[in-house]
């Protein structure tokens, strides 16, 4: 069996007493620092509890839609499958009746959550659910009576998803940070008293009903789950106009002092980004270069391009993000830039796939991105990042920089990978790095107030008045960050000589449900298309309409369902029944349709183009001759 790390065992341990019946805990906290493991948790937790019969079902809630595929696979891992002895299989699901079809869970998002609370919540009430929720501290607590009253959509999510929390048999809620960029306390989570005139809650790690597993830096790097980073901080000049078109400047955004957010501004969008973009795009390549020569001599190295490195930059935002791309473009041959560096931002509609391409392919090298990519991205390939934005709270920049610090298992030995992490040298970051290893992160204020010291706390905010002119960097130094203080009560010492298998990803040949389904649906559609086109071809129909609205309407009235409400089973034996059936044979399934001629006079509204899959009208005879007119 692969080895676990320490709070997987722990888990595993909670799990096993709940499965036994020896103890009454159903809320599991576990705070894992990101790249820590704990996309394996729902997994170790739903095995033992579905095995015991706890349980029937589970959903796993994550913060973004990125995020689906990969709870997927952490399910569908065949060395875990073994491991742990289970055959749970998770869907990424849709707001659509049935969520698992057939399987024994599904993955949603926050937001799909919110659009549709009620149907979820009657999937919860049916069956007795394992509630897994990732980066919990994204919700906010829905009531808090020390608390300023926040603006509705800002506990939307929390409103919705509340209600599950309530259904749930048992609750698995993650997160790499215990502690809002806000400071308001988070949904469900159990806080002490406010002791003191700080009026600051800690949670309480010893709330009944409730165990509470930590997994800190330190004891990750003592066991060699994540690597040490190394911050490349780089300091420089920035001259800007101010709102009345006064010429501003700084001699070093270290000493920027009360000018860092208009000196940051500036440097983010002029020559000192440049700068950071072009050592960190040089270091990233050397780096690839002598990995690549270090794996000449492993039969296959030299064309499956893994475990070489790979650089992430995070841009302020979208426009300056696609001024990133074309920088970097510009230092790339010019036959592989576009297949090298790419983008991922909201407004693009191939997103997604990109960031897929950058966490299993060997290309892109290079991913430009503002927020898609900088929470939950397991991509242990990212050796560099290029931190190029503008906020500053802790549970943000954390998730930014451990998006570099997970163990490659491609890229040779523990001591030969890095993490390099280049930023601008402001107060305000130094400020973070001094948190991150100073303290744990785990407290709440009761009262909601503006930190005028922490101008960059939101992640959206109103871009100041000022017009960027010039900014140059002008030093570059490096410093490896210490490992921070443990969560909650140290760990027992342990001597952990390797490090633990890293689980597989879905590129060594694993098959999640929502690719097979989308694979299925796509083959079923060929098939469909197919055969309008012969039958049209070869003039196979006497009489009827034949067009791939008219099969797909039939082949829906032969399965009694239509193959987007379809689980695995039945795609498989739609796809089995075409290739033994005609659906020619079948049309007279749709003669009297009412659904069907509606749907057909709808489409033929705007007809007047001839589509793939219709030919072209014959007109009537000319009068006396039988011939179509011409």
């Amino acid at each position: 069996m692969p080895a676990l790390r320490s709070h997987q065992t722990m888990v595993a341990g909670v799990a096993a007493a709940i499965a036994q019946r020896q103890t009454d805990v159903r809320d599991v906290l576990a705070a894992v620092t990101p790249g820590g493991g704990k996309s394996l948790l729902p997994v170790i937790m739903g095995a033992a509890l579905m095995r015991a019969g706890l349980i029937d079902r589970i959903c796993w809630i994550v913060p973004r839609d990125s995020l689906r595929r990969q709870a997927e696979e952490a399910f569908a891992d065949p060395r875990w499958r073994e491991a742990l002895g289970h055959g749970i299989a998770l869907r990424a699901a849709e707001n659509g009746r049935d969520p698992c079809r057939g399987l024994q869970g599904y993955v949603t998002t926050y937001q799909a959550v919110a659009a549709a609370p009620d149907l979820h919540l009657q999937e919860f009430r049916r069956h007795r659910y394992l509630l897994a929720v990732d980066e919990l501290h994204h919700l906010p607590a829905v009531a808090d009576s020390g608390t300023a009253v926040t603006a509705e959509d800002e506990t939307a999510w929390s409103r919705s998803i509340l209600p599950l929390l309530e259904s749930a048999a048992a609750r698995l809620l993650m997160s790499g940070t215990l502690e809002r960029a806000d400071g308001r306390p988070i949904l469900w989570l159990p806080y002490r008293a406010p002791q003191g005139v700080r009026r600051v809650r800690e949670i309480d790690f010893k709330a009944p009903g409730w165990a509470i597993v930590g997994y800190s830096r330190r004891q990750a790097l003592a066991e060699k789950a994540i690597l040490p980073v190394t911050f490349g901080a780089m300091d420089g000049t920035a001259t800007w106009l101010d709102a009345e078109r006064t010429t501003r400047s700084v001699d070093a955004l270290s000493r920027a002092g009360e000018n860092t957010r208009d000196a940051l501004f500036t440097a983010l969008r002029t020559g000192f980004a440049q700068a950071m973009l072009r050592e960190a795009y040089r270091s990233c390549r050397e780096h690839r270069a002598k990995r690549r020569a270090a794996t000449t001599g492993r039969p296959g190295a030299e064309h499956d391009g893994a475990g070489l490195g790979k650089l992430l930059v995070i841009a302020p935002d979208q426009e300056t993000a696609r001024n990133y791309l074309d920088t970097l473009r510009g230092w790339m041959p010019g036959a592989q830039a576009a297949r090298m560096a790419q983008i991922a931002i909201s407004e693009r509609r191939d997103a997604q796939e990109v960031v897929a391409a950058f966490r299993l392919r060997p290309e892109p090298a290079v991913l430009v991105s503002v927020a898609m990519a900088y929470e939950g991205l397991d991509a242990p390939a990212i050796s560099h990042v290029a931190c190029l934005t503008h906020i500053r709270s802790r549970p943000w920049l954390e998730q930014a920089i451990a998006r570099a610090t997970r163990v490659d298992p491609h890229a040779g030995a523990y001591e030969q990978q890095r993490a390099v992490i280049y930023h601008p040298s402001d107060m305000m970051f130094e400020r973070f790095r001094q948190m991150v290893e100073t303290q744990q992160g785990t407290r709440a204020m009761v009262k909601t107030r503006r930190q005028h010291e922490l101008p960059f706390e939101r992640t959206v905010e109103a871009e100041p008045e000022i017009i960027p002119l010039e900014s140059n960097a002008t030093a570059l130094r490096f410093a490896v960050v210490a490992p921070g203080p443990d969560f909650g009560n140290p760990p027992p010492g342990r001597d952990i000589a390797d490090r633990p298998p890293v689980a597989a990803s879905a590129k060594d040949g694993v098959q999640v449900p929502s690719a097979v389904e989308h694979h299925l649906r796509q083959r079923i559609g060929q098939i469909v298309a197919a055969q309008v086109i012969e039958d049209q071809d070869n003039n196979l129909v006497s009489e009827g309409p034949v067009s791939y609205h008219t099969y797909n309407a039939v082949l829906k009235r032969c399965m009694n369902k239509a193959r987007s409400e379809m689980t695995l089973s039945e795609l498989e034996a739609a796809l089995g029944w075409l290739e033994r059936n005609r659906i020619s044979d079948h049309l007279h399934l749709i003669a009297d349709d009412p659904q069907y001629r509606w749907s057909s006079r709808r489409k033929a509204r705007g007809a007047g183009a001839v589509t793939a899959f219709s030919k072209p009208a014959r007109r009537p005879p000319t009068p006396g001759t039988g011939k179509p007119a011409s």
